[in-house]
């Protein structure tokens, strides 16, 4: 009898009505120069036609796993579900509209296997626009002490590129299915708590961010959830604000009235290159 050997990565993608970027973003997966995973693509109730699209893939590479939730559980409860359903060492996150370096996982497994006090890494990304032209480049503090330095002021990984030792994701107890935004950002300050983090300097993802999509859309409410979750790692995780830091939370708190959403994404982009 054959063995049933699982995956050294299991890859989760969630997807809600993303028909016109979804199939870029699936072959960026399957065409990877590492072999050895399992696509897990949960369609969180999508109206449009991706589903259909996942179906016909499904039939050609027996790698993915395709489910469909019976009704809209948001990011959360879907990310959740297909980390439940994975069988690798490694878990690999994807978005449904962007599209992954063909090296990405041979590179960050390959870290990861080397590394073994690291439980997340990432890596720097190409900003894309709704046609795919890259029109930025965002760089990440690459070691564990530089990340925990900043790690107050933004975000410290770009979610979609993040690979996460499972081991630790259920130290961790995955994500909070109470957050509506910024869910990410409270997952790795927790993952702080039991691991280092790592980004690998050198892009691996193609990141879609236009006018429309949901980063831009929701950029109040996220800005609220991201200042809670601060509040939370200080309160709750057992990290500490410097005095910049504290300085820096409550410039956000005012800047959330009184500063125009697209001038604001303009300064936070300029800062965070900076």
């Amino acid at each position: 009898m054959l063995e049933n050997k699982n995956p050294r990565i299991s890859v989760v993608m969630p997807n809600y009505n993303a028909e016109k970027y979804i199939a870029e973003a699936i072959e960026s997966i399957l065409n990877q120069s590492f072999s050895d995973f399992e696509f897990i693509i949960i369609d969180d109730g999508s109206s449009d036609k991706s589903w259909k699209i996942i179906q016909e893939y499904t039939k050609k590479d027996k790698r993915i796993v395709a489910i469909k939730n019976e009704k809209n559980l948001k990011i959360c409860k879907t990310l959740n579900k297909g980390i439940e359903l994975a069988r690798g060492e490694y878990i690999a996150r994807m978005d449904s509209d962007d599209i992954s370096h063909p090296e990405r996982l041979e590179k960050q497994v390959k870290f990861l296997d080397k590394n073994l006090e690291v439980g997340i890494v990432g890596a720097n990304i190409d900003m894309i626009d709704e046609d795919g032209k890259v029109y930025s480049k965002r760089k990440y503090h690459f070691n564990d002490s530089e990340i925990r330095k900043y790690i107050f002021r933004y975000s410290p990984f770009c979610h979609p590129v993040v690979m996460i030792r499972k081991s630790i994701l259920e130290k961790s107890r995955n994500y909070d299915p109470d957050l509506v935004y910024a869910e990410d950002y409270d997952l790795y300050f927790r993952i702080g708590m039991y691991s280092k983090f790592a980004n690998l300097n050198e892009s691996l993802i193609k990141y879609r961010m236009f006018e429309n999509n949901s980063t831009t859309k929701k950029l109040k409410q996220m800005e609220k959830c991201t200042l809670f979750i601060r509040k939370k790692a200080e309160k709750k995780y057992g990290y500490k604000m410097t005095l910049l830091d504290r300085i820096y939370y409550y410039l956000q708190c005012i800047s959330m009235f009184i500063i125009p959403r697209k001038l604001k994404i303009w300064l936070f982009n300029l800062l965070r290159n900076s």
